[in-house]
């Protein structure tokens, strides 16, 4: 099991990784640092590949014999996100979650981990390396903001429910398809507004701490939506795929609506996704 000591050290390790691999090569990198993986849209850095190498020895130092399946080496080989299935402890980690961000030199990137014991998520942290402190959740024991140093500086809670057309939503439209691309994005008028960050890390963090009220998601990699789906849950908050069924660590489609309560849930599909 994952305890708060581990919490405290997986922190520490993010942390260290970001302050080695990541902040040195901010605005820094050099031509030929960052490259296309599927398509323009899906970047990796020398920091991202850096940095997954040193959370991945880590986490085998702390927990020898573990999975680790981390965003890049998926991306080299998709057979390594079948290692999540039947895995006693595995780890799934996204060193730089917001890549075009970081590669763009814009100050909105994160580095998260989630741990999963024989398919469910029991651990998550996202780091903010800019900000150094982390948002950390273990199953059952609640979600909190933890300083560089590993201190407690506050528990996070979801918004309170709100009507559809007072709702702060992220919308992350990009990888929808047609029909319900366009159907999706003639609809985001109906909430009192809409932002888009480009990094999963932050717009989880703006949702765990209060300030957002709805995600809406069509592609789940694991990577990128495990952390924030715990530390959410963790905070008090309700989440499901668009046929209302639960969201799990081996899913990687369905779409993923992610909101206060159940309630919230239901008026945000129907605001987007309902005939």
């Amino acid at each position: 099991m994952i305890t708060a000591r581990h919490a405290t050290e997986v922190a520490t390790l993010l942390r260290e990784a970001a302050r080695a691999e990541i902040l040195p090569r901010f605005r820094r990198l050099a031509q030929g640092e960052v490259r296309s993986k599927s398509g323009p849209l899906d970047l990796v850095t020398d920091a991202d590949e850096a940095a997954e190498r040193v959370i991945e020895a880590g986490l085998l130092r702390m927990f020898p014999g573990a999975v680790i399946v981390g965003e890049e080496a998926a991306a080299a080989d998709e057979g390594v996100l079948d290692r999540l299935v039947g895995a006693d402890l595995a780890f799934v980690v996204d060193p730089v979650d917001g890549t075009a961000n970081f590669a763009s030199g814009t100050p909105l990137f994160g580095c998260m981990a989630a741990a999963v014991v024989r398919g469910e998520v029991v651990g998550a942290w996202i780091h903010d390396p800019l900000g150094d402190d982390t948002a950390i959740a273990l199953r059952g024991e609640g979600a909190w903001i933890a300083d560089g140093e590993g201190r407690h500086m506050a528990d996070l809670r979801v918004a309170a429910p709100v009507p559809v057309e007072r709702m702060i939503v992220a919308v992350s439209w990009t990888y929808l398809k047609e029909p319900m691309r366009s159907q999706v994005a003639g609809r985001l008028a109906r909430f009192a507004g809409v932002v888009g960050f480009r990094c999963a890390a932050h717009e989880y963090r703006l949702s765990a701490s209060g300030h957002c009220h709805a995600q809406f998601y069509n592609r789940l990699m694991p990577w990128d939506h495990l952390p924030g789906w715990l530390i959410h849950r963790e905070a008090g908050g309700y989440a499901a795929r668009f046929d209302g069924s639960a969201y799990g660590p081996l899913h990687r489609d369905g779409g993923l609506i992610v909101t206060p309560d159940r309630h919230s849930w239901d008026a945000v599909r129907h605001a987007l996704l309902d005939p």
